[in-house]
């Protein structure tokens, strides 16, 4: 055999050795390795999230005060899309050509390759034509997620609202993406973690058509979203909804708490609005609409963020203090007339002198002023003395955050030693410099939470546990977890809490009150407030709580502009301890009730007292 024939074979050999390993390895790639299946079976295989619906939130008697509704959103692969009649498909989504076109390009700069939110929250009416004619449109497909809704249309600055996440929510916490919503106020900001659940995946096959034909691999690479946890509060949805009714055209808040758990029973805040405004593809036009509307400010929970001068209800909480350090007994009298009763003048003729009981009956200014001068210049050191009387106040809960969910809660103002220092100098002031803090006016703000947690501290006679909405959060299993608040118990004897007590009880049985807010059949006990404004027409006040023993419910309201605590905040405080206790309004007082409802106060500029 010759040279040239050697070599033929030898070549022959090489090409044919070469051959086999690419044989061998082709055998491998396509037979034996999985991955490159992975990766041709990834042109036709679609993730979609799958969102868990969020928790429900139930009021005390398992009402509905939050649940969901079925919504849709339509997204977009930019790589998948293939020319298609844009007409069609907004008037389909109903959405401009020119909003698609931008939310085209928009998803194209986020990724080429990962789905982008086109239209999101669409709602079921939509999504079924949508749904007859997606096959037309090439990388759009639809995913499921849940709106909430509210069927009672009322507590919206305490249940809060949702929105979708933005860029610094997702880089801080990576459980959330693209299109995802988060709760931004209330409730369902402060719980949130509870309430979202976990999201699950769900890997479908989709042909040429953009249909789905199944699922991927048996479902095996899916997991399963977990539900949100429901919320059980401890308000009264009913009622809530009633207290808004008498809020009708006023601007305040009002808040009512059961003493004995601390559960928050209901929260107004007037002028509000329809939670369901700030749900669906409406929401951002509403939310300019109310966050623009700086006269009434809707959005504002005045119940936690509104700080008001406490007026004469402050009075009982003076009193407290002045039994407790010794600085007078309940059986001391001042007089509306002399010297003593210079600096502060009664507004009312009534009997003269006074004790505490008849004081607080009659809210007499004179009365009040000589307690607390009582108090700030008693023996020892000025300066000690307010120091003392202030760390009671905070200890009431005023000047401080109290502790409930929303995370708006402001401290109200009642000042420290340095303060007053500051303004007339190191040991150049007493209780004459500052004897506006007797009637509650002055530097001393309050919200009205912070009132109606004093006046269910005088109920339970010396202790309050901290002021809260939630109760009770429900797992996936259904079974309830009671959640555990701090009890605050003040430094204040018993027998002070009865003489206070008496007085607030004549209040309400001894004065005009007995016409709107007496009860036949429940012992009520009040303090009404008229608190000087300088800005316009004094506010209306009121404090009190039900039965005086055992009692089921506390409650402060405050009405701005309104004048006279016994006109407008007694009444409607009266109201609402008998709806709560009763079930019902008496006929004999369905008069009041539809006057109270009708009375327009939002224009008031002066209100004549």
């Amino acid at each position: 055999m010759d040279t040239f024939s050697k070599r033929k074979f030898i070549i022959a050999g090489i090409m044919l050795g070469i051959a086999v390993i690419f044989i061998i390895r082709l055998f491998s790639m396509q037979i034996l390795n999985k991955s490159y299946k992975q990766f041709a079976t990834r042109n036709v295989l679609r993730r979609i999230t799958v969102f868990p619906a969020r928790g429900f939130i139930y009021d005390r008697k398992m009402n509905f005060m939050v649940y969901n509704k079925a919504a849709y959103d339509l997204l977009v692969v930019p790589r998948e899309v293939k020319p298609f009649d844009t007409t069609e498909l907004c008037n389909i989504i109903q959405l401009e050509r020119v909003d698609l076109r931008e939310a085209l390009k928009k998803a194209k700069q986020f990724s080429y390759y990962k789905p982008s939110i086109i239209v999101g929250q669409i709602s079921p009416d939509i999504y079924a034509p949508l749904q007859e004619k997606l096959y037309k449109y090439p990388g759009f497909f639809v995913q499921s997620r849940t709106l909430r809704e509210y069927p009672s249309k009322s507590a919206a600055q305490i249940l809060g609202y949702v929105g979708e996440v933005n860029q610094h929510i997702m880089e801080s916490d990576k459980y959330y993406g693209m299109g995802d919503y988060i709760g931004v106020s209330g409730l369902e900001k402060a719980y949130e973690k509870d309430l979202r659940g976990i999201k699950g995946v769900k890997n479908s096959m989709v042909d040429v058509h953009n249909r789905i034909k199944g699922r991927y691999n048996n479902g095996e690479a899916d997991t399963t979203a977990i539900l949100g946890h429901n919320l059980l509060t401890g308000m009264d949805s009913k009622l809530q909804a009633y207290a808004e009714l008498l809020m009708t055209n006023k601007r305040g808040a009002i808040v009512a708490i059961e003493p004995s758990t601390g559960e928050i029973i209901l929260m107004v805040s007037t002028p509000s609005y329809d939670p369901n405004l700030l749900v669906g593809r409406q929401r951002g036009t509403n939310y300019g609409i109310l966050e623009r509307d700086s006269v009434n400010k809707p959005m504002w929970n005045r119940a936690i963020i509104g700080t008001y001068s406490p007026g004469s209800t402050f009075k009982l909480a003076n009193a407290l203090i002045a039994l407790q350090v010794h600085a007078i007994t309940p059986f001391d009298r001042f007089s509306c007339s002399g010297p003593a009763s210079t600096p502060i003048k009664c507004t009312h003729i009534h009997v003269s002198p006074l004790a505490m009981r008849e004081g607080i009956r009659e809210s007499c200014n004179s009365y009040f002023w000589n307690v607390y001068r009582s108090i700030i210049n008693r023996s020892g050191n000025v300066s000690d003395n307010y120091q003392k009387w202030r760390d009671y106040m905070v200890s009431f809960g005023f000047g401080q955050k109290i502790g409930t969910e929303l995370t708006s809660e402001v401290k109200g103002f009642i000042p420290e030693l340095s303060y007053y220092d500051k303004l007339y100098g190191q040991a150049r002031w007493n209780a004459m410099t500052i004897r506006s803090n007797s009637i509650g006016q002055g530097e001393i703000l309050a919200t009205p939470l912070q009132m109606a947690n004093m006046v269910s501290m005088v109920a339970n006679r010396g202790y309050y546990i901290t002021p809260h909405l939630v109760k009770a959060i429900q797992d996936t299993n259904r079974v309830f977890r009671e959640l555990k608040y701090d009890k605050k118990v003040m430094d204040i004897s018993p027998e002070y809490f009865n003489t206070v007590i008496e007085g607030m009880q004549a209040v309400v049985d001894e004065t005009k009150l007995k016409m709107t807010v007496h009860l036949d059949n429940i012992i009520v006990c009040g303090k009404t407030g008229t608190v000087q404004n300088p800005h316009g027409a004094d506010h209306s006040a009121f404090v009190g709580f039900a039965p005086r023993d055992n009692p089921k419910i506390a409650i402060a309201v405050f009405i701005e502009n309104a004048g006279f605590g016994a006109t407008y905040a007694a009444p409607i405080g009266g109201l609402l301890i008998e709806k709560y206790l009763n079930d019902s309004i008496a006929p004999k007082r369905k008069e009041l009730e539809q006057r109270l409802i009708e009375t327009d106060l939002l224009n008031v500029v002066q209100v004549k007292k």
